[in-house]
């Protein structure tokens, strides 16, 4: 009994397995003091002084590009071709003030800038021994037979119609302010017994010879017919929009219902144009103050086309730079 009794009381006093004893489960309950992890303080770096160098290398950004904007690059363009004919325009501009101050009556003396081309420049370094003098012949002979010096001239003159309705006198008039236009034929090739040595017509003098990279220098003198007025009505033309009414008279019995529909319906557009045109044709043949004004600006277009447009590009091209260059109207055909 006794060891019975020994045996029983050890099986209570064993532990079962997966109990957990009190102290065990007491020390669990409450964090373990010796369980934490303490991480040491991060030393701070030493502060840099400001005028130290960068140790590391600075790298751009490589994905972005920089872009141009698209006015800029026009502006850009615009500006590399006003360069190259910064010649050609200003020829142009001062040409088309010049016109329009012209036009408003107003004379002001503007500078004088020749017309030119870049390619008419001529390139360092040429040197020819061709004969310049035929090829020079040659362009000039090639020109065409243009209508130059457009003038405009103020006229005016008086539409007028009468008729008599019975004892009943009907007339009725009216006067225009009206501007013509005319322009003066110019024989820029009068044909090739024009140009013969004997006629003296055409002298090309070299001045120098291209030598060492330097550009020759040549003169020409040629002689030209005098330009010639418009020879038929329809060469002339008279402006619409700017001729207007100045003056108007009528019989005492207009506008009268007879007077007014009889005569009225007389002053069309086209008998207006037709007599406008006849009058301003014979102002072109014999007005001074307008045939001298024509022939003079047709002398001066004629004279800029024949040396900026053929013999400058053909002395230039042949290694030539154009020293002297003259120009004279002969009064015979």
């Amino acid at each position: 009994m006794l060891r019975l009794l020994i045996f029983l009381v050890g099986m209570l006093s064993t532990r079962r397995p997966g109990a957990v004893s009190p102290r065990l489960a007491r020390d669990r309950d409450e964090p373990e003091e010796e369980s934490t992890w303490y991480l040491p303080p991060r030393p701070e770096p030493p502060p840099q002084s400001p005028r130290e160098p960068r140790t590391m290398p600075f790298r751009p950004d490589r994905g972005r590009r920089l872009r141009i904007p698209r006015k800029l690059k026009w502006a850009a363009i615009l500006i590399v071709l006003g360069l190259i004919f910064r010649k050609a325009i200003a020829w142009a501009a001062l040409t088309a003030l010049g016109a329009t101050l012209h036009l408003v009556g107003i004379n002001v003396h503007l500078p004088h800038v020749r017309f030119g081309w870049p390619w008419q420049s001529v390139t360092a370094g040429t040197t020819t021994d061709t004969n310049v003098g035929p090829w020079v012949l040659q362009k000039i002979q090639g020109i065409s037979r243009p209508a130059l010096g457009t003038e405009n001239f103020n006229f005016t003159f008086t539409h007028k119609v009468s008729k008599s309705i019975g004892i009943w006198p009907c007339w009725y008039a009216a006067t225009f302010a009206t501007v013509g236009h005319a322009s003066a034929t110019v024989n820029l090739n009068p044909g090739p017994a024009w140009w013969t040595p004997a006629t003296g017509h055409y002298r090309l003098q070299v001045l120098s010879r291209p030598v060492g990279g330097a550009p020759g220098r040549v003169s020409v003198a040629i002689v030209l017919p005098q330009p010639q007025l418009p020879q038929s009505v329809h060469d002339v033309t008279v402006d619409d929009t700017m001729s207007h009414p100045i003056d108007v008279q009528h019989s005492w019995t207009y506008p009268g219902l007879g007077c007014g529909a009889l005569i009225r319906p007389q002053f069309s557009e086209s008998v207006l144009y037709s007599q406008a045109q006849n009058l301003a044709f014979a102002q072109v043949k014999s007005n001074p103050k307008v045939t001298g004004p024509l022939i003079s600006a047709a002398e001066a277009q004629a004279a800029l086309i024949i040396k900026n447009n053929f013999i400058q590009p053909t002395v230039n091209a042949l290694g030539y730079t154009l020293a002297d260059f003259a120009i004279h109207w002969s009064a015979g055909p």
